[in-house]
């Protein structure tokens, strides 16, 4: 059996969180037994409670979101334990920023591009058919100037239903 889902959304991060055991190939996600959470998701799931009103589990589970067509990505697809950034000369940008160019052009005007940081901002050119949300990236050294407040999960819904695709349930 083929199991297909389209991507509507996308949320790009920069590389796996550093921490052994974190990553498990979802950007910004990970395991529902790792406590506690890694304080970017921490902020991302409480600027999803302020956004949207919704209660939120305490676990850092969003395949939830996959399974609805977000796909969570990283530019950088590796790094070293405890070294954030440590592969970023490894070429995994252009290999993603390749991908990126693909879902754009087969999705056009239908994507949402939620860009969190400067990292995933640079992305924007590659984006041009899709809309962009960008703000702050949600780590604790920059949530406070400009992620908090941003409304990335309700903007994307918006978007969505100008598009006339289906708005993704966020709770998790």
């Amino acid at each position: 059996m083929k199991i297909s889902i389209e991507i509507r959304v996308l949320i790009v991060g920069q590389d796996p969180y550093p921490t052994e055991g974190h990553a498990i190939g979802l950007s910004f996600a990970v395991d529902v037994n790792v406590k506690p959470l890694p304080r970017s998701l921490k902020n991302i799931l409480i600027e999803l409670k302020e956004d949207l009103g919704k209660s939120v589990s305490s676990e850092g589970d969003l395949s939830k979101w996959s399974g609805q067509g977000v796909l969570l990505l990283n530019r950088h697809l590796t790094t070293d334990a405890a070294d954030a950034g440590a592969h970023a000369d490894l070429g995994w940008g252009a290999f993603t920023d390749m991908a990126i160019r693909a879902l754009n052009r087969k999705r056009g005007r239908s994507l949402v591009a939620i860009l969190w940081g400067n990292q995933a901002q640079q992305l924007a050119p590659v984006l041009c058919d899709a809309h962009v949300i960008a703000s702050a990236h949600p780590s604790p050294l920059s949530a406070r100037r400009g992620f908090f407040g941003s409304k990335p999960f309700s903007k994307a819904n918006a978007a969505l239903i100008a598009a006339g695709e289906p708005p993704i349930d966020w709770s998790c």
